[in-house]
């Protein structure tokens, strides 16, 4: 999940609003609110505080009734606790686990392992891999049912130049329409959720009443670089048999609309993430150190050479992927995805989701309803960033010998991640870019599910386009697949999660 520039922000409190990549909660203590423009608020004023939303999200409808005589003494501890919670979050946002830069490891793991422990996972330990570690504990309360818990504890890189606040400091800063909100690198993907839940957690463990389900918390440290040594983790004994009792696994997430939107996504894009390398050394042309730009009419230029190679990778509509047998494998959508699309498009509001991204037009100017159509349903070829010689203030007359381009491949069903690679590299070898380097950084294939049937390990049940938790007394969307990437069922095998046939069930869900 990418962030805006001007950072991300997050605080577990009530409201909450988001862009694509930069999202809002207004902070709140008891029952006195931040005045918001949002006039729907009503689908979110749901008991006194959404930092108990994520675990009540997760858990079987029949749990915990709406009349549990549990639920007032759990809910009275959250305003209780707004400060720690937030101080919490600021604190965790200040140790950032960068995975590319090998920046704070082992601390993110440590920090990670002594989070859960705090808020009451037992036989907490940090579980190595050829990579970054994870993390794994469990916590029994004694229930028949248990449900897996997914967490991330990198995040992305940044650069401080480009933010509003320090992206470090978990700085309170008031935003229009929004109130006091807290702003820094994790705060949205995924520090802000993940420390609400376990604020939730903290609330029951404070009111000394026992979670209604069990939990079996799997973290990793590598998510933004395509999850690469995840299945490390997964595929050891103690978690693989932890796994195996699970219900599903949640994840929390803060994904909600500006106008109080609740989504539950059923699977998600695959992803490859991947470098594209041109340099004179591999292409035998171009120099192969960099020299001055006034020898461009007598030599070849690495740089331009990565250039035209790109531009083969699309069609002259400068956005339709052009990889032959790219879209061989995508499974078209169903009668009943595309309604749960219809239901999304008449339920959200293009007009925010616009304002959000900031953009004007969807691509090829198509309308509101193609556009989601074309979001759940097409994969795409980006690219992440190019690198290459003199980037700095002014210029320098160079003539780069390297030139890089960082690129993703979001997939859908039934694509995956080494098909794609390879059609990849056969279509550069086919128009003559062979010597370029593919050097694949991470991914994994894509996932999905119709809906989640009711029965005695699923209890939450999604058989159209809305659901309603009645615990929570919420309204949640389900437009189908996540159109964003996480770790799914190349991460937690088929034959550890045995559920029905398709895709493990993981939700992804925005209740925070």
């Amino acid at each position: 999940m990418a962030s805006d520039k001007k950072g991300e922000s997050f605080l577990p409190g009530i409201e909450f609003q988001a862009n694509h990549g930069y999202s809002s909660l207004v902070l709140a203590k008891g029952d006195a609110l931040t005045e918001s423009n949002n006039n729907a608020f009503n689908r979110r004023e749901f008991i006194h505080g959404a930092l108990a939303g994520a675990a009540f999200a997760a858990l079987p409808v029949a749990a915990f009734p709406a009349d549990n005589p549990d639920l007032p003494s759990v809910l009275s501890q959250i305003p209780k606790m707004h400060d720690e919670n937030v101080k919490r979050l600021q604190n965790w946002i200040a140790l950032p686990s960068i995975a590319a830069e090998n920046r704070n490891y082992p601390q993110g793991p440590d920090y990670m392992a002594q989070l859960a422990r705090d808020a009451g996972f037992a036989n907490v330990e940090i579980v190595p891999t050829s990579g970054k570690p994870g993390v794994f504990g469990t916590l029994d309360a004694g229930a028949a049912t248990t449900v897996g818990i997914y967490f991330m504890y990198d995040v992305k890189q940044f650069d401080p130049s480009e933010w509003s606040s320090p992206p470090l400091e978990g700085r309170i800063v008031e935003r229009e329409g929004l109130g006091r909100t807290c702003v820094g690198r994790g705060a949205v993907n995924q520090k802000g959720p993940e420390t609400a839940f376990l604020g939730a957690l903290h609330a029951f463990k404070t009111a000394g009443k026992k979670l209604p389900v069990n939990l079996a918390l799997v973290c990793e440290g590598e998510e933004e670089i395509g999850s690469t040594h995840f299945p490390e983790v997964v595929l050891q004994p103690k978690v693989t048999a932890a796994l195996k009792k699970c219900m599903g696994v949640f994840i929390p997430e803060a994904g909600q609309d500006a106008d109080g939107g609740i989504q539950i996504s059923l699977g998600a894009k695959g992803v490859v993430e991947l470098e594209l390398v041109s340099s004179g050394e591999r292409w035998g042309r171009g120099p192969k150190h960099d020299v001055h730009s006034s020898l461009e009419a007598q030599v070849d230029s690495p740089t331009w050479h990565l250039v035209q190679a790109l531009n083969t990778l699309i069609d002259s509509d400068g956005h339709t992927p052009a990889v032959a047998g790219f879209f061989d494998k995508v499974k078209p959508l169903t009668p009943a995805q595309i309604k749960m699309i219809q239901d999304a498009a008449a339920h959200r509001s293009e007009a925010i989701v616009k304002k959000q991204l900031g953009v004007e037009h969807w691509v090829h100017d198509t309308n509101w309803l193609d556009s989601l159509v074309l979001l759940e349903s097409k994969p795409t070829i980006n690219i992440e960033g190019l690198v290459a010689g003199y980037t700095g203030p002014g210029g320098k007359t160079v003539l780069p010998h390297r030139a890089v381009a960082k690129i993703d491949m979001r997939l859908v069903p039934d694509m995956t991640a080494a098909g794609t690679l390879a059609l990849l590299k056969e279509h550069l070898a086919k128009h003559g870019f062979g010597d370029i380097e593919v050097n694949m950084t991470g991914g994994y294939d894509p996932t999905q599910t119709s809906r989640i049937r009711s029965s005695s390990r699923r209890k939450l049940r999604l058989t159209a386009s809305w659901v309603s938790i009645p615990c929570c007394g919420l309204d949640l969307l389900v437009p189908g697949r996540d159109t964003s990437s996480l770790p799914n069922r190349s991460i937690f095998p088929l034959d550890i999660l045995e559920w029905d046939t398709g895709p493990a069930r993981m939700l992804r869900m925005s209740t925070i």
